[in-house]
């Protein structure tokens, strides 16, 4: 399920963004442009699906902290477009007839009521046809308004008790238990939504529980701060032969022929190790002594060479403690991810950036203008055209990217 255009106003820094990204992103713009609050609102919305966000907003200062300039104006999610391809990539969706020509629109409108209060008012869920069946109308499949809730099947009103439904919380997380026989994309929307991997921080330094022996378990997908990377590793690792082949031969890219293999030996308590195995070596390097960069590295390769990647991945600043010589490797198997998987990077690093060489991914710039975040995505013929003499980096640094219409 990928984003076609998103609209918000009134989130952090985005006063009002109107956004169109590509299926492989980059988002780029110095410290302070507001990047980051771009992926807090995709977490934003995400804890829409998942529930809980009334204690998401307690727990980030309050509603005047996440809204416009502190000023407690309600956050209104305009527009949310993503498709309904669902069932190419990720097991568990059924086949959804017309899914490549149908997406599901969404909005909803967030205020303070009382003071760390939030209310959900207006909510709409829309089932959008797209080309080629552009033709056929709009259809409304749910709708909130106030204490109204009704729902849209073969365009027939079902109304709804709405005394189940708590205030401050979308209709999506209630929608899978109690309402899930009127239309099928509430369901899938909020399915997709608790799919998403948003990647904010990664704590790598020498004392993290990263660098400590894991509890054994199966694990494929590598959470929000990368806690169970250990554990994503030995379950992949050891059990596809293609991720086994994909991480190796990135190391191998990163550290030349003397890198060997992963290896996990078993510790204390059920619970496994992570270790490098060189070359020229004769002792496995453990977690402890790998360097930060390293662990940074593997992390990022257990996220974009994962057989069944999450439909959105957005990693917030990957080059960090990095050497450059990396970002080719990461860029190229980020393209690879964006095959199956809607792939976003925020970024102010211009050798990042170069490292997608002269097939550049959607390019957004993020501006500080006015104390709000304005975000433009470049034209991809045009900047085709300039990368002929020029380097995306090279444009970045030099402020014609900003200034590039």
């Amino acid at each position: 399920m990928r984003i076609h255009r998103l609209e918000v106003e009134g989130f952090r820094s985005l006063k009002k963004v109107s956004w169109e990204p590509g299926t492989l992103n980059v988002v780029i713009g110095p410290n302070g442009s507001g990047k980051s609050n771009l992926l807090r609102l995709l977490e934003f919305i995400q804890r829409l699906a998942f529930g809980g966000l009334k204690e998401y907003i307690n727990r980030s200062g309050g509603f005047t902290n996440i809204s416009w300039d502190g000023e407690s104006s309600p956050i209104k999610i305009s527009s949310l477009l993503v498709d309904l391809s669902i069932h190419k990539f990720h097991q568990g969706f059924p086949p959804f007839p017309l899914g490549e020509q149908l997406a599901i629109l969404y909005s909803c409108l967030i205020q303070e009521n009382v003071p760390y209060l939030p209310i959900i008012s207006e909510e709409k869920i829309f089932m959008q046809p797209t080309p080629p069946l552009s033709f056929m109308p709009k259809m409304l499949m749910a709708n909130r308004s106030g204490e109204d809730l009704s729902f849209f099947l073969l365009e027939e009103e079902h109304k709804q008790d709405s005394s189940f439904l708590d205030k401050s919380e979308s209709i999506l997380p209630y929608y899978t238990t109690n309402l899930n026989q009127y239309s099928v994309a509430p369901w899938a929307l909020q399915g997709n939504l608790k799919t998403w991997k948003i990647y904010q921080y990664f704590d790598a330094n020498k004392l993290s529980a990263v660098r400590q022996p894991a509890i054994t378990s199966y694990e494929k997908a590598v959470g929000s701060d990368g806690y169970n990377i250990i554990q994503v590793l030995h379950t992949l690792y050891t059990s596809d032969r293609n991720f086994e082949s994909d991480i190796d031969s990135a190391m191998n890219a990163a550290f030349g022929n003397d890198y060997e293999k992963l290896v996990f030996p078993p510790a204390a308590d059920q619970r496994v190790q992570l270790r490098i195995r060189w070359k020229t070596l004769k002792r496995e390097q453990s977690a402890l002594d790998i360097s930060d960069g390293t662990l940074r590295f593997l992390y990022l390769m257990a996220i974009l060479a994962n057989p069944e990647p999450s439909p959105l991945i957005a990693i917030d600043e990957p080059e960090t403690g990095l050497h450059p010589s990396m970002f080719p490797i990461i860029a190229e198997f980020a393209r690879e991810c964006s095959r199956k998987s809607q792939v976003i990077f925020t970024t102010h690093s211009p050798q990042f950036l170069d490292a997608f060489g002269d097939r550049p991914p959607t390019t957004t710039v993020a501006q500080w203008q006015n104390g709000e975040t304005i975000l433009k995505v470049l034209d991809g013929e045009r900047l085709s055209k300039w990368l002929k003499h020029y380097s995306l980096g090279h444009m970045f640094m030099s402020g014609e990217l900003e200034a590039f219409d």
